[in-house]
């Protein structure tokens, strides 16, 4: 299913649908564990829905794994992101206005992996090369603010 982002357009659909989910920043040395996402043709970190029955934490630990294939341990919260300036189109007519939970984690096994449905690649990028990537905006906010994190570090709440 294919997806459009927008980001603070007067013309974007209005949303019909809030789904809580989840993003992890995993970082190894110096690199930042990125997925190539299917539905919107752009680099992100690995994420998802909340399933009924698990927590935040445990949607994290599955969705990071589903998607990339590395296993992690959670760290910390980074943030909390309810921008209602970014909202997300899907082709079966959804309208999602952006809820996602950001956690800071560090990877614990796996290899990497793609998961075909949602991943065209999975890759630890050089922190030195964000920049080459297409990643969306409200995406490089958790990237930078998951970077910054420390231990001991106030969540942000956008």
């Amino acid at each position: 299913m294919g997806r459009v982002d927008f980001w603070d357009d007067p013309n974007a659909p209005a949303p019909n649908s809030l789904v809580p989910s989840v993003t992890a920043v995993v970082v190894r040395d110096d690199t930042l564990l990125l997925i190539h996402r299917v539905d919107n043709d752009r680099w992100a970190l690995p994420g998802g829905a909340i399933e009924l029955g698990e927590s935040s934490i445990q949607a994290a630990v599955r969705e990071t794994s589903e998607e990339t294939g590395i296993d992690i341990e959670v760290q910390g919260l980074v943030g909390v992101y309810t921008d209602p300036r970014h909202v997300m189109r899907y082709d079966d007519g959804e309208v999602r206005q952006q809820f996602s939970l950001c956690f800071r984690a560090d990877p614990v096994g796996g290899s990497p992996r793609p998961q075909p449905s949602e991943t065209r690649a999975v890759r630890w990028v050089a922190l030195d090369r964000l920049a080459d990537l297409d990643i969306h905006p409200s995406m490089r906010t958790r990237i930078e603010d998951g970077l910054a994190w420390r231990p001991g570090t106030a969540a942000k709440i956008i």
